[in-house]
């Protein structure tokens, strides 16, 4: 396993030297991630096996979820679509990565549906797989909306065109798509917004990253908000994070496919409140730029 790790690390290492091509100003802020990598290793977590049923209870929800099976069907839906648009889908299909577990899927599904989040932030787009999930749940609440900071695939400029390619056009009108690294575009963002209610981290998996995106959004993210982590084994980024926020509970929770795990954070009410600002209000909206419909 260490020797598949390393050789996966050394590879991610070529292809951000190859990525001076397409975009030299955020590959050079790749570079620290990059170097940084090769010195992670991977953790072992104890898995809930039970995450699904914790996770409801945590949001005051009934189990077994009525809406499970919906959100198991909805991202059975977007993948018959991105096949139907010519595109494999799973594991490794987007250049090196992979597109959103199911698991994962229903797990934001239910979170959006039974919190009614006013304000959404994820990093990390891809084709948009979460994106839609969480966005078709807004449509359900008739309320809310989701922020995507998103850095275009950074290795291969062909893949760039598929970008959000999962969300159809009549599913934007709640949706802004930031474009750019986290490290330049979230602080920015998270300062307009004042308030998140649930937080998706899907894009850079280093410890370096996932630290310093769940650092800025944990000092916003309002009292019983929401965290959702993915590809928490490969580094020790979750891991670190959680031992030092004793205010945060925990889920360690296997992907459908059991290739991979993914972290769910809840932060308990404590401290002062957090400004409490609207969508729409003083943030950037959707003329950041939206990729186009497929």
């Amino acid at each position: 396993m260490e020797k598949n790790f390393r050789s996966e690390t050394v590879s991610r290492l070529r292809h951000l030297m190859g990525s001076f091509v397409t975009d030299p100003l955020e590959a050079a802020r790749l570079v620290p991630e990059g170097l940084a990598s090769y010195f992670e290793h991977p953790v072992d977590y104890d898995i809930d096996s039970l995450w699904e049923s914790r996770l409801h209870e945590w949001l005051d929800a009934p189990w077994p979820c009525p809406e499970r099976h919906i959100g198991q069907e909805l991202w059975n839906t977007v993948a018959e679509e991105i096949h139907e648009s010519g595109f494999a889908f799973g594991r490794h299909t987007y250049g090196q990565y992979s597109d959103a577990d199911a698991a994962l899927g229903r797990a934001l599904w239910c979170t959006v549906l039974h919190t009614r989040p006013a304000v959404v932030v994820e990093t990390g787009v891809a084709r948009g797989i979460t994106s839609r999930i969480v966005l078709e749940a807004l449509e359900r609440n008739g309320d809310g909306h989701l922020w995507s900071v998103d850095l275009p695939h950074p290795f291969e400029r062909d893949i760039r065109a598929q970008t959000g390619i999962a969300v159809p056009d009549n599913r934007r009108s709640r949706w802004s798509y930031v474009e750019g690294s986290s490290r330049r575009r979230l602080p920015r963002l998270l300062r307009d917004l004042g308030r998140v209610d649930v937080f998706v981290h899907d894009s850079l998996h280093t410890a370096r990253n996932t630290r310093f995106e769940m650092d800025r959004v944990g000092q916003v993210l309002r009292p019983g908000g929401t965290m959702f982590v993915d590809d928490i084994s490969t580094h020790q980024g979750f891991a670190a994070w959680t031992r030092k926020s004793p205010q945060a509970r925990t889920l360690i929770c296997p992907s459908a496919d059991g290739e991979g795990l993914f972290g769910i954070v809840r932060l308990q009410p404590c401290g002062p409140p957090v400004k409490d600002t609207r969508p729409g209000r003083n943030a950037p909206t959707a003329s950041d730029g939206v990729p186009p419909a497929r």
